[in-house]
């Protein structure tokens, strides 16, 4: 992917990983113990109130593209993302010095619990109902934790393929989540001569999330580096002659500012990927996903226009710029 010829290695090498896996019969058999404490949790409308809450708070860009989706799939994504956020929380939130292998171990087994159907929180009871509705494959899920360990261990990448690797796994895996709820286009051909074939987006929704994180590892350097971590690929760092001792002290020069065009150029190359996918999607999904695209490309924008300055100075697109990016949105998904 870098400048080379790793645009088609992107992908993770094990193409099982989208495959459908059963849940554990182990589970489906199990039954709640009579002798237990009963937990009581919450309706399902009043998880979904919880889950939406929760992406309204932490993700304001994404939240505002799922207002545009309707109820039930929205619903859904919510409680996707809340369930995405509570697993990195594990690594990067107030408790992250606590968690352990162990606790990733524990938190998958948790994970096969509620794909069982059985919730074990509030926020549970959403992804219960939203497995009810669609058709979720657990693998991404795993893949995400599997993300998750390797924050645990690394807080360096030597090269892209590396850092590809993590981006898959913390937010490509995103994408196919999203995928089973958005749906795909399958009226086929409108002409004879169009073949009436079904394309299943997999890999643009991949890439979209692969661009939306490196967009996030670029906006957040300075956030980063002040925990010990430096997401950007140390050969990328050593392309430009800059150093770690550089980024640990905000160095914004020549060298910085021309690192950053080609992590940037890398990121929209992901999204121009991406966007190759999103005509294969149902109708009612093209508008959201064209507006959570554009207003996360629009991050990149901002960075320019900061020249470069990510050390104390955060990205974001104001919310006037945002409701601009509606009516083009609009029109991209009609046309495009």
């Amino acid at each position: 992917m870098v400048n080379r010829q790793t645009l088609s290695k992107r992908l993770p090498p094990h193409p099982q990983r989208w495959s459908q896996t059963s849940r554990p019969l182990s589970l489906m058999l199990q039954l709640p113990n009579p002798n237990s404490s009963v937990k009581t949790l919450a309706s399902v409308d009043e998880a979904y109130e919880i889950c939406r809450q929760v992406t309204a708070q932490y993700a304001k860009t994404f939240y505002l593209g799922t207002l545009l989706m309707p109820p039930q799939k929205r619903k859904a994504i919510w409680a996707i993302y809340c369930w995405c956020r509570s697993t990195d929380e594990l690594v990067d939130g107030p408790q992250a010095a606590t968690t352990t292998v162990e606790t990733l171990d524990q938190w998958e087994l948790r994970l096969e619990r509620v794909f069982a159907g059985y919730p074990q929180d509030n926020a549970d009871v959403a992804l219960v109902d939203t497995l009810n509705h669609f058709a979720l494959d657990i693998q991404p899920f795993r893949d995400m934790i599997a993300g998750q360990r390797m924050d645990l261990y690394r807080s360096r990448y030597e090269t892209f393929e590396e850092l590809d690797l993590y981006c898959y796994r913390v937010a490509g895996t995103v994408g196919l989540m999203s995928s089973a709820v958005l749906g795909v286009d399958t009226s086929g051909g409108t002409a004879p001569w169009q073949p009436d074939v079904i394309h299943i987006p997999k890999q643009e929704a991949i890439a979209l999330g692969v661009a939306n994180q490196l967009t996030n590892i670029l906006r957040d350097v300075g956030e980063d580096v002040q925990r010990g971590r430096i997401y950007l690929p140390l050969e990328d760092l050593a392309r430009f002659d800059y150093t770690e001792q550089d980024l640990l002290q905000g160095v914004n020069d020549h060298r910085w500012q021309a690192l950053m065009q080609f992590e940037i150029a890398r990121a929209r190359k992901y999204f121009e990927e991406a966007e190759q996918g999103i005509r294969a999607l149902n109708r009612d999904a093209r508008w959201p996903v064209w507006t959570a695209l554009m207003l996360y490309q629009g991050i990149l924008d901002v960075i320019e226009a900061n020249h470069y300055n990510v050390f104390n100075q955060r990205a974001y697109v104001p919310t006037p710029k945002k409701l601009l990016y509606l009516p083009v949105a609009w029109l991209r998904a009609q046309t495009l």
